[in-house]
């Protein structure tokens, strides 16, 4: 296989619960140890990079390892690893399959082949490579971010039907373990707080770059200003620049105090040079995960009225160029067909410095 042809997974491949989910001192404490100490969950649903293999014939001839890897928050896989092995307080769980399978950050369609469908409607109405609104029909995306058509879907209303019963069947292997596997963690999190008055929070972690890509590779186009991401993150939690409720129809997800202190704890963590480096709900209100979550912490409040656990759900968005560095990001920007490995001295600082924003947000609420 050529340096630029896609990864992909080996056919066959089932991932298990345990080989997604990653805690600290791994050697000498269980995970139900781990999840005993543990106040943050953190998810990486789009940390999965390489392509099951049984999914290859519906990839576009034109896809470069590139193309496919710009298309992941692949850099968050090692840093989230990272974090968690460092980090007693966290348990983390990653996804191991791409976005293309589905994205778990949003509602699953009900009807699949009518969701691609229309998918594809829309992508064919605006042309090769050219802008198309997705909204509420990008579980399943047929183009990436700069829309490049990722998927060869077959013309036809029986292939169309295939391809997504084969999506839907690899999917079980790795996207539905760590579905099953993250809202199995929160659960048994949630049961273990209520023993002694505790803290639960979930992370939905993600990165995105200011730009997308060219025809050639290079990751260099400007997304538009409001499309941009600030210096180092976003945290969001659905509501507004402060973290406060836009309307009573989407309640934040953690509650406003407590998402400017995690900001500020983030500022000192990361030593920002200015304190728009960390931004709230701009540009991204948070997605699929943090909306769920929401919704199974006011189940669990419903259920155990008395129990005093403080539960909160946000997302991170970071800057991808902050995550990579300058030289596997100045990589990416020159016209290609590759993807910088992941650097292993950059990988620990990011992780650190992801340990010390939460220490400092505990310790000051």
């Amino acid at each position: 296989m050529s340096a630029s042809a896609p990864t992909l997974i080996p056919a066959g491949t089932v991932f298990t619960a345990e080989e997604i989910t990653v805690w600290a001192d791994r050697g000498r404490r269980t995970l139900e140890e781990a999840l005993t100490e543990a106040d943050l969950l953190v998810s990486a649903p789009h940390a999965g990079a390489a392509i099951p293999a049984e999914l290859a014939p519906y990839l576009a001839p034109e896809l470069t390892k590139r193309l496919q890897h710009d298309f992941t928050d692949c850099t968050t896989a090692a840093i989230v690893r990272r974090w968690a092995q460092i980090d007693p307080r966290v348990v983390a769980v990653i996804n191991p399959h791409p976005r293309m399978v589905r994205d778990p950050n949003r509602a699953k369609p009900a009807d699949v082949v009518a969701t691609l469908r229309e998918a594809l409607d829309r992508v064919a109405a605006a042309g090769r490579w050219q802008r198309v609104d997705l909204s509420g029909v990008d579980a399943i995306r047929p183009v990436t971010f700069s829309f490049f058509p990722i998927l060869d879907v077959p013309g036809d209303a029986d292939g169309l039907t295939r391809l997504c019963e084969d999506f839907a069947r690899v999917a079980e292997q790795g996207l539905g373990v760590y579905e099953r596997t993250r809202d199995a963690l929160l659960d048994r999190m949630l049961e273990r707080a209520s023993d002694n008055g505790g803290r639960v929070t979930t992370l939905s972690f993600h990165d995105t770059m200011n730009t997308t890509t060219t025809p050639e590779g290079a990751v260099v186009v400007a997304r538009d200003p409001k499309d941009r991401l600030p210096a180092v993150v976003a945290l969001s939690n659905r509501g507004d620049a402060e973290g406060e409720s836009r309307g009573d129809d989407d309640r934040p997800t953690m509650a406003p105090a407590r998402l400017r202190a995690l900001a500020e704890a983030h500022r000192r963590g990361f030593e920002v040079a200015v304190a728009d480096d960390v931004l709230l709900n701009q540009p991204y209100l948070g997605s699929q995960e943090i909306v769920a979550a929401r919704a199974r912490f006011a189940d669990f409040h419903a259920a155990h009225p008395g129990s005093g656990i403080v539960t909160d759900a946000v997302q991170a968005e970071f800057l991808r160029e902050f995550l990579l560095g300058e030289r596997a990001t100045a990589q990416i920007q020159r016209p290609g067909t590759d993807w910088p490995a992941a650097d292993p001295e950059q990988v620990d600082r990011v992780a650190q410095a992801c340990k010390r924003a939460w220490a400092d947000y505990r310790s000051g609420s």
